[in-house]
């Protein structure tokens, strides 16, 4: 038997227990503050303009999926006047979600782009490093969290970019980063972008959160839009799945700054045979809503209402836990709750901490420390912060 997935399985154990003051803090998907999945209103308005249209069909996509689809979501991530874009020289290709893109992504790697390490932040999202490995790419590391003070490690992410052989790919998390909620602010993004400029590296940007970390489409898309304008060439992998809530839908899009539209062509015709051999066609449904609110500037609005209510509730959350923490006198400083973003905190708890976390308190979250702020609700927030307490004292 396969070892069971390090967030997976945690979930599948949720279900079976039958304590009463069980908390799931594990699996990154948006809850209401009663517990439960949230519908976004954009996505309802979405698919009831969908099933009015009888004109549409369930016939096979292309293998690169909806191309108005795909200009809509590079424009959301680049801005539509970013230079590559005006220039008609972007590939996009519809993915399954920001897995399936960080996979093609792997791919494309591991044919075009030969002998070149991916570098990854330390620590990343579990499953990157496992998509690299399975796409056949060689990882590597870069520094990012500062343990001791809860922070960036600004000053070790740096020398690895100016140490990493030139030309080498670096994964970058857009915003929100994942596990930590520790973003660098946008004097450190241009420094990065010129380590980077320096290297001749390749940035390949993860964006899982746009607008669901601050509640600001634009602003979470800072770090991408300021490497365009300074003449990257970059690659991103989009995820659909928090910021629309379609968990279930599967829908992303990998795109690639090509040099030229020649060239952009040849990009998407080598898509195509690796997405081919993958899973040959990408799924209808979450592009055809995606691609409904988008192209509607009513919906669009709904879109960013929506955004702003998921974000502010984890932001409440991230106040209540820090205050209740503070309040019931919990050793340390805990200020890195609030300063953290997203819908992850790194709470500094350590791995036998965070298994008495589970084993003891019924409280599901990973060894690592990190906590889903959206599991956490007025209802269980008291809860989660005494057993905090218990587990740093005992």
């Amino acid at each position: 038997m396969a070892p069971a997935d390090a967030i997976l399985g945690i979930n599948q154990a949720f279900k079976k227990d039958k304590d009463p003051r069980k908390v799931n803090v594990c699996v990154g998907a948006y809850r209401s503050d009663d517990g439960k999945p949230y519908i976004l209103g954009c996505v309802r308005a979405a698919q009831d303009k969908i099933h009015a249209n009888k004109a549409l069909n369930l016939e096979y996509l292309a293998q690169r999926g909806d191309q108005e689809f795909a200009a809509l979501s590079r424009a959301v991530l680049m801005g539509k006047n970013a230079t590559p874009i005006l220039e008609d020289r972007v590939a996009t290709v519809q993915t399954l979600s920001g897995t399936g893109a960080l996979r093609i992504g792997g791919a494309f790697c591991a044919s075009f782009l030969k002998g070149k390490k991916v570098y990854c932040s330390t620590p990343t999202w579990g499953t990157h490093n496992s998509i690299l490995k399975h796409s056949g790419v060689e990882a590597a590391k870069y520094r990012y969290w500062d343990k001791v003070n809860k922070c960036l490690d600004f000053a070790g992410m740096i020398a690895d970019i100016q140490g990493a052989p030139a030309g080498s790919v670096f994964l970058l998390h857009a915003c929100a980063h994942n596990p930590t909620g520790v973003d660098p602010t946008p004097e450190q993004w241009f420094e990065i972008n010129k380590a980077m400029k320096s290297g001749n590296h390749i940035a390949w940007f993860d964006s899982a959160y746009q607008g669901f970390a601050s509640g600001d489409l634009d602003k979470d898309a800072f770090a991408v839009q300021m490497f365009l304008k300074e003449g990257h060439d970059i690659m991103a992998s989009v995820s659909y799945a928090k910021n629309f809530g379609l968990y279930g839908e599967r829908i992303g899009s990998f795109s690639v700054c090509c040099a030229s539209p020649a060239n952009r062509d040849a990009v998407l015709s080598q898509l195509d045979i690796i997405i081919r051999n993958l899973y040959s066609n990408p799924p209808l449904q979450g592009m055809r809503i995606v691609k409904t609110v988008l192209q509607d500037p009513a919906l669009m609005q709904m879109w960013r209402d929506d955004m702003k209510v998921m974000s502010s509730r984890i932001n409440d959350m991230r106040l209540a836990l820090r205050g209740e923490l503070e309040r019931i006198g919990t050793p340390g400083d805990w200020s890195h709750i609030t300063s953290q973003i997203g819908m992850f905190s790194f709470t500094g708890l350590t791995e036998p901490q965070s298994v008495a976390m589970l084993e003891t308190h019924h409280i599901y979250m990973l060894k690592n420390g990190r906590v889903s702020m959206a599991g956490i609700n007025t209802k269980n927030v008291k809860y989660v912060a005494e057993c905090i307490k218990a587990v740093v004292t005992a």
